[in-house]
């Protein structure tokens, strides 16, 4: 491909993202892949550079773009280069009108940006919610150690933890295919701690996804005990089941949940857990420097669901938990409707319930909790509070 055949296809794969946003459609990564499956021709090279600039782009944009050339021009305009392949040339994109405008720079709609300067993030703390991500994986300590992994560095307070250089093809790893290493990042490694699993305990990881959390948690448990990994959605939970064998964790059961039955689903934990993990369906505000078009996809309408979502969870979760036992709540949101403001209430309405301050390897206090900011602690967002149930 050349260079403006490069920024065509990258200007192609934009307006599918954009109507994927508009729509609650496939995320970039996704459609990105399948745009490349259809066409074989280009090479290695040329993916990784169409896939380089459709994430400048979406970095650039805080507003979702009427199409993917209105966001391909905000590139050009401050990058001659790729103003000058706008020529109508070959397979490049059409030279640029005189009246054609791009769109607008920014961080994020001006309505999220003003929730997050409510919740105290101003400053440096905004632009760097949308650079780029580190690489983190966990040791996990259920397999034998790995070997030296070239670029690794230590991550402070995290003994578990390396970050490896950007690029890194971890699935080619030898330490991933035998198990040893996990990917995830250091902030949802530490919220993890405030579970304080330990060996013999019964835990539930309420919302649990395709399991990152859980196989941390088994592995602080050094596989003993019992711990349910529990999701509404079941191609993610799926993923749970092939991942916690390679890592060699046999203490997880899955179970699909059915929303509105959840009660009866889990009657046989009520009121029995050592801790219920809840990592709650949010905004995800806080992991913009994964996934930057996330912003494009957030309406207040869909705050609003998210927030009554994450009152029921919460309610859900207290359910199983025994008298003396905790409720450790997480979000990867900043935004305080969805994180402090969610404990404080849980609290006003639950006497018999009080916070229970935890001390992690990173984070500030923050309301009843801490909170984790890419810009104060190198990290995803994250929001988590532990609850204590009166004995």
């Amino acid at each position: 491909m050349t260079p403006a055949a490069r920024v065509q296809a990258a200007i192609e794969l934009l307006d599918s993202i954009v109507v994927a946003a508009r729509d609650s459609g496939a995320a970039a990564d996704t459609l990105i892949a399948r745009y490349f499956a259809e066409r074989r021709y280009a090479g290695s090279k040329d993916r990784r550079a169409v896939r380089e600039l459709v994430y400048a782009v979406i970095r650039k944009l805080g507003e979702r773009p009427a199409n993917g050339r209105v966001a391909m021009l905000a590139l050009a305009e401050s990058d001659p280069e790729i103003a000058g392949l706008f020529a109508g040339i070959g397979h490049g994109p059409a030279a640029i009108g005189p009246d054609e405008q791009a769109a607008a720079p920014g961080i994020a709609p001006g309505w999220i940006l003003a929730l997050l300067k409510q919740s105290g993030l101003e400053g440096e703390e905004l632009p760097a919610l949308i650079d780029r991500a580190p690489l983190d994986i966990r040791l996990n300590w259920l397999k034998e150690a790995p070997g030296p992994i070239e670029g690794a560095e230590p991550i402070p307070g995290l003994p578990d933890a390396l970050r490896l250089p950007s690029g890194t093809n971890i699935e080619a790893l030898a330490a991933y295919q035998d198990g040893a290493i996990e990917v995830q990042d250091a902030g949802s490694q530490i919220v993890t701690l405030a579970a304080k699993a330990a060996p013999g305990m019964r835990i539930v990881d309420l919302c649990a996804g395709a399991g990152g959390k859980t196989l941390a948690l088994a592995a602080l448990m050094g596989n003993e005990g019992a711990l349910l990994a529990t999701d509404t959605d079941r191609a993610r939970l799926s993923r749970l089941t092939p991942r916690a064998a390679r890592a060699g964790v046999e203490i997880v059961e899955t179970r699909l949940l059915d929303p509105g039955h959840e009660a009866e689903i889990l009657s046989d934990w009520a009121e029995s857990a050592d801790c219920v993990l809840i990592d709650a369906p949010c905004s995800g505000t806080g992991t913009w420097r994964r996934n930057p078009e996330a912003r494009w996809r957030l309406t207040p309408e869909r705050i609003d669901r998210l927030t009554h979502t994450q009152r029921h969870v919460l309610e859900t979760g207290a359910a199983l938990v025994k008298p003396g036992g905790a409720l450790v709540y997480i979000v990867c949101s900043l935004l305080d409707e969805e994180g402090t403001n969610q404990i404080a209430a849980f609290l006003a309405g639950h006497p018999e319930w009080r916070a229970d301050p935890v001390v992690l390897p990173a984070g500030r206090p923050h309301g009843a909790g801490v909170r984790l900011t890419p810009a104060h602690d190198s990290t995803d967002g994250f929001f988590v509070a532990r609850l204590q149930r009166a004995c």
